[in-house]
C-alpha cells in the first residue's frame, strides 16, 4: 500500500512538473506571437502607405512623411534635420512657408506675351543639386516639401542621383490633399492635410533662406 502510496505521489509530481513546462512553453509562444504582432504594424503601415501614393508621389528612396510627422522629425533634432521647399518663389513668399524651410525652387514659372495672349509655363532650375550642396551634405536627412507631393517626388529622385541618401518626400505637400467629398462646402480646397493644416508656417521671409543663382529672378521662356 506504501508503495502504491509512494509511485502515486511521484506520478502525480510529474504530472504536475509536465504542466507547467507545457504552460510555460504556451507562455513563451504567446509572448513571441505578440511581440511579433507589436513589430509588424510599424512595418505594414510603411508599406501600405507606399502602395496607396499615387506613381508621381514614389521616390527612388522610399522615404515618405506626412506634414505632421515631418514636423515632429524636424522639432527632434532641429539641427540635423532641414526643410527644404521646392516651390516656386512665388508660392513660397505668397502662400507661406515652414519659417525654418530653405526655398530651393525646382523649377520657376515662366511668362511671355505672345499674340495679345499671356502664356506662362514651367523652367527646371538647372542648378537645383548644385543649390542643395550648397546648404547640405549628402549624409544630411531632408525633408522635401512642395505643395502636395509632387514636385518633392522629382526632387528627391534628382538628390538621389546625386548622392544623397536619407531625402524623404513629404507626401502632403505644404498645402495637403484636396477635399473630394461633394457634399463638402470644401470641396476641391487643400484643407485635409498638409504642413500648413498640422503645423507651425509663416508668410515671413528670410532672404538668406531663398537660394537662387544670380540671375534666377530674372528667367524667361527659352530663347528669350
Amino acid at each position: 500500500m506504501t508503495a502504491m502510496k509512494t509511485r502515486s505521489y511521484w506520478s502525480q509530481l510529474r504530472a504536475n512538473q509536465i504542466c507547467k513546462s507545457l504552460s510555460l512553453v504556451a507562455a513563451v509562444s504567446c509572448a513571441a506571437v505578440v511581440s511579433t504582432a507589436q513589430a509588424e504594424p510599424e512595418q505594414s503601415a510603411l508599406v501600405t502607405a507606399e502602395l496607396q501614393l499615387s506613381a508621381g508621389k514614389k521616390t527612388d528612396l522610399g522615404l515618405y512623411v506626412t506634414g505632421a510627422e515631418a514636423y515632429e522629425k524636424w522639432k527632434a533634432a532641429p539641427d540635423k534635420v532641414k526643410i527644404i521647399d521646392v516651390r516656386t518663389p512665388e508660392e513660397y513668399a505668397f502662400i507661406g512657408h515652414p519659417e525654418t524651410a530653405w526655398n530651393v525652387p525646382l523649377a520657376f514659372v515662366t511668362y511671355e506675351r505672345k499674340d495679345g495672349k499671356t502664356e506662362h509655363g514651367a523652367k527646371f532650375n538647372a542648378d537645383f543639386v548644385k543649390e542643395i550642396k550648397s546648404i547640405a551634405e549628402p549624409q544630411d536627412t531632408l525633408l522635401v516639401m512642395c505643395r502636395s507631393g509632387d514636385r518633392s517626388a522629382m526632387a528627391v529622385n534628382k538628390l538621389a542621383a546625386a548622392g544623397f541618401k536619407n531625402a524623404y518626400t513629404i507626401v502632403d505637400g505644404f498645402e495637403g490633399d484636396k477635399v473630394t467629398d461633394p457634399g463638402s462646402v470644401f470641396l476641391g480646397r487643400r484643407i485635409k492635410n498638409g504642413w500648413k493644416n498640422s503645423a507651425p508656417w509663416t508668410y515671413s521671409i528670410d532672404p538668406e533662406k531663398i537660394i537662387l543663382e544670380e540671375g534666377s529672378s530674372k528667367e524667361t521662356a527659352p530663347g528669350k
